[in-house]
Order: C-alpha cells, then sequence, then structure tokens
C-alpha cells in the first residue's frame, strides 16, 4: 500500500505541476489583451475563450495534486476532535459513498461530452475566433481517472491510519502562505521580548 500512495503521489505532482503552467500562458494572454485593447485599441477576439480553457484545464488537471497534499477545503469543526483512527474510518465511508460515485459520473459524463464534441471538432461560441475546444473536454476525462487514482491512495492512507493510529504523511512541497505567515509572526513575537543592548564605544579622551 505505501508503494502505490508513493507512485500515486508522485503521478499526481507531475500532472499538476506540469498543468500549472497554464498560469503563466493565462496571465500572458491577459496581459496582451489588456495593452493591446487600452493602448492600440485592437481587442484580441481569442483572449477570453484561451483564459476560460487555461482556468479549467489548471483547475481540473490539479485537483489530484491538491488531494494528495491533503489540501482540499475540510469542514473540520468536528473532524479535528476525532482520534485519527476516526478520521480515518469517517473519511473511508464518506470516500465510497461520495468520492468514488462522484468522479465516476465525472469519467462517464466527460467521456460523451468529449466523444460528442470530437466527432464535429466543436469550436467555442463564446467569441467570433472559433477556438477549438474538443480536447478541452477531454481534460474532464484525464482528471477523473487521475483523481481516481488518487482516491485509492487515499483510501490506502486510511486503512493504514486505522491499522496504527497514525496519518502516513503527506508530501509538503507546497505551503500555504498563510501558514508562512503565522509562523513568520510567531518568530517575531518569540524574539520581540528578547532586549538587545547596544555598547556605543565611548570616544577616547582628550
Amino acid at each position: 500500500m505505501q508503494r502505490y500512495i508513493h507512485f500515486a503521489d508522485t503521478v499526481s505532482a507531475w500532472f499538476g505541476k506540469a498543468f500549472a503552467w497554464c498560469v503563466v500562458l493565462m496571465t500572458l494572454a491577459v496581459s496582451y489583451e489588456v495593452v493591446v485593447r487600452y493602448a492600440f485599441r485592437a481587442p484580441t477576439v481569442w483572449a477570453f475563450d484561451l483564459t476560460y480553457i487555461m482556468y479549467g484545464t489548471l483547475f481540473m488537471m490539479a485537483g489530484a495534486y491538491t488531494l494528495s497534499r491533503d489540501g482540499h477545503v475540510r469542514g473540520d469543526f468536528l473532524y479535528r476532535l476525532w482520534s485519527e483512527r476516526t478520521q480515518a474510518k469517517v473519511e473511508l465511508v464518506l470516500y465510497f459513498l461520495f468520492f468514488f460515485p462522484g468522479v465516476l459520473a465525472l469519467i462517464f459524463a466527460g467521456w460523451k461530452y468529449a466523444s460528442r464534441s470530437w466527432r464535429y471538432l466543436e469550436v467555442s461560441n463564446m467569441s467570433p475566433a472559433n477556438v477549438p475546444i474538443y480536447q478541452f473536454k477531454t481534460v474532464i476525462i484525464a482528471a477523473g481517472i487521475l483523481l481516481v487514482m488518487q482516491g485509492i491512495a487515499q483510501v490506502f492512507r486510511c486503512i493504514i491510519t486505522i491499522r496504527t493510529g497514525e496519518w502516513p504523511p503527506h508530501a509538503q512541497d507546497v505551503q500555504e502562505l498563510e501558514e508562512i505567515l503565522q509562523k513568520e509572526g510567531a518568530e517575531a513575537l518569540r524574539h520581540g521580548s528578547e532586549a538587545v543592548d547596544i555598547v556605543e564605544p565611548k570616544e577616547p579622551r582628550r
């Protein structure tokens, strides 16, 4: 189980970091649009399409990566009060009740949408640029497959925790800005109470 968890975490991280570059493409497209629209009075017809395609792709393909890092939002006002074994038992049940049915529905629906879109090479109707979007709908299937693979790893994490009483550690290659600021604030408070005496050298008498 540990070996599969490591494999799934690695694959999810690779795809998440690879598709993170969509942010750069989206930023460049929006920046270019702003410049040509307001400086040269020549707005593009494709910037909006590219923006939502890049953002949607990033959002979908980063889901498994975020799950592997335990980064999804959790309503933990009760969850945090439970023992780790209880947390794992509840999560295990919820994965089978909600997570896997939902993700499998996403894959089947995505397959229907993508196959139909590929048949007639669908283009966007949001602008006159006719930007192709059939490849974008294929992302739905890919994201669902990654989520299923990572979900199995999370189930294994639950089983290990039920057996040992401790959660297997998640890889920590990204840290929330809020956590960094809290650490810096705590460090500043800890050192702020320390008095530092600075002794200035006296000038020699003449």
